[in-house]
């Protein structure tokens, strides 16, 4: 548990029901993307037949959609979405991220999303490090990332801050590498391994 109380879970298929009273508080979140945008097919699930809350689900069930929900009591009140390159294909400006990558990393986080009852209180902050946390137990490896890079005194639409902003992630350790698109980056950090018995 936190200083602040919030408790960190992965989403599973028990915690999913949280996960998605969450999303459709916010209704399906990011214009009714269901937290799926990143995700491609699999081998059991097409996309294109399901509404979002169920593929969501499938994937769920599958193991192919990983994320580190941050817990408030029993609601969770925002989640870090993370998994392999193949559970997360379809990150923004590919072509141009796969063109110049000389260090596939078997760990990519993708998205934040925070209710919007406690954004500015560092909670994505939280979720970060819970899915730092929750890759480090899985064996940990490198981690990349590609938040915003914002401009000084230009406002920015949360939107467009789905995956976070380069200061939060500096902030946790991660290294710049390089810019993709106008305003992406690609932030890198080796998570070393951490005992699923050991705290946090």
């Amino acid at each position: 548990m936190s200083a602040t109380g919030h408790v960190i879970k992965p989403l599973t298929p028990e915690t999913y029901p949280a996960w998605l009273a969450l999303a459709q508080k916010h209704n399906g979140v990011w214009g009714g993307c269901w937290c799926s945008y990143f995700h491609a097919d699999t081998e059991g699930t097409v996309k294109a037949d399901y509404d979002g809350p169920t593929f969501k689900k499938r994937l769920v069930d599958e193991g192919v959609a990983k994320a580190a929900l941050v817990f408030d009591g029993d609601a969770a009140i925002a989640w870090c979405e993370y998994g392999s390159p193949d559970d997360l294909p379809n990150i923004y400006h590919r072509k141009q991220y796969d063109a110049g990558e000389t260090r596939p990393a078997p760990w990519r986080i993708t998205c934040f999303f925070v209710d919007r009852d406690h954004r500015r209180s560092g909670v994505a902050r939280e979720a970060l490090d819970g899915a730092l946390a929750l890759i480090a137990k899985a064996g940990g490896g490198e981690v990349v990332s590609f938040p915003n890079e914002l401009v000084p005194g230009k406002r920015t639409s949360s939107s467009f801050l789905h995956n976070g902003t380069r200061a939060m992630f500096e902030k946790a350790g991660f290294t710049f590498e390089r810019h993709i698109g106008k305003s992406k980056t690609v932030m890198r950090l080796t998570v070393p391994p951490r005992s699923p018995d050991r705290p946090g």
